[in-house]
């Protein structure tokens, strides 16, 4: 956690101002945070990036075209200036962020088109990036335990440049495909599926019960959750159970074993053991540790 802070604070004071040959940015602030929850939902003038390290949580966007996005380790997003998002996590998201703007007085033509084009129609959401040459940049960033190994102020601001202006590549536009429209035709399928899971926590919830709800086969519920929010249907509803759990324990004062029965673990050892996986903390001491954030 410190060395988040200052990588942090090491960013701030070296890599404000990025010009280029073609292309300069300002940055309005770098960001770390080892554990972020939920913030308000908010919009800006101004592009803000974020790569989850470690945890998990969602992305909303609101407006005409509402969307939610998982997010889980390895993930790269893209709020977008004047679009209203809000991030949202029940057991913390480990995040890098920073938030900036094209310098177009001094980027070229082509340069201020891309990051027009990009604030118009990015791609919102990429998964299983930790492999990525954006993710690599974004690590050389961080410091090394080693003084030695650390970046001179100079090369931080070099490989920052190149970090935002990857951006303008990882998240440019896709052009649609068949997969891409037959996902889109099942967007409010997977919100009446999602709206149906959790509101019915503490019922057995199953391939058969959702896709009977919904009227459509098992296989086909299966693959608009796998292709359309890129998480398995078990692992979405596991999450779930998880995210109510500690909304739970955290905002009201019922009983761990009532935690457990309305959230559908059916038992308190159920509960404790899933529960424990998914946080590093037994509910109790979870309840004990957050109570702060009521």
């Amino acid at each position: 956690m410190e060395r988040m802070r200052e990588s942090e604070d090491t960013l701030n004071r070296t890599s404000l101002t990025l010009p280029g040959a073609d292309v300069s940015f300002r940055v309005h602030f770098w960001g770390n945070n080892p554990t972020h929850y939920d913030n308000p939902v908010h919009k800006h003038s101004f592009f803000e990036i974020c790569y989850v390290w470690d945890g998990s949580g969602e992305y909303a966007e609101f407006g005409a075209d509402e969307r939610e996005y998982p997010l889980r380790r390895g993930a790269l997003f893209c709020s977008r200036p004047g679009v209203a998002h809000q991030i949202r996590s029940a057991v913390g998201l480990s995040l890098s962020f920073v938030a900036f703007e094209l310098d177009e007085t001094r980027s070229s033509a082509e340069q201020v088109d891309r990051y027009r084009r990009l604030a118009a129609d990015a791609e919102v959401c990429l998964y299983d990036a930790e492999g990525a040459p954006t993710v690599a940049l974004w690590r050389a960033l961080q410091l090394p335990d080693d003084p030695q190994l650390r970046l001179s102020a100079p090369s931080t601001s070099a490989v920052a440049h190149a970090l935002l202006r990857s951006f303008a590549d990882v998240f440019a536009p896709r052009r649609p495909t068949n997969a891409a429209r037959r996902l889109r035709s099942s967007d409010s399928l997977i919100r009446r599926a999602k709206l149906f899971i959790r509101d019915n926590l503490d019922a057995p919830l199953t391939l058969a019960r959702v896709a009977e709800y919904l009227s459509v086969s098992e296989r086909h519920v299966s693959r608009i959750f796998s292709e359309g929010i890129h998480e398995s249907f078990n692992g979405y509803v596991r999450e779930e159970r998880i995210r109510q759990a500690a909304y739970l324990l955290t905002r009201t004062d019922v009983a761990i074993k009532e935690i457990a029965e309305r959230t559908g673990f059916g038992n308190v050892h159920s509960f404790t053991r899933a529960f424990a996986r998914a946080t590093g903390l037994p509910p109790g001491r979870y309840r004990m540790e957050r109570s702060g954030d009521r």
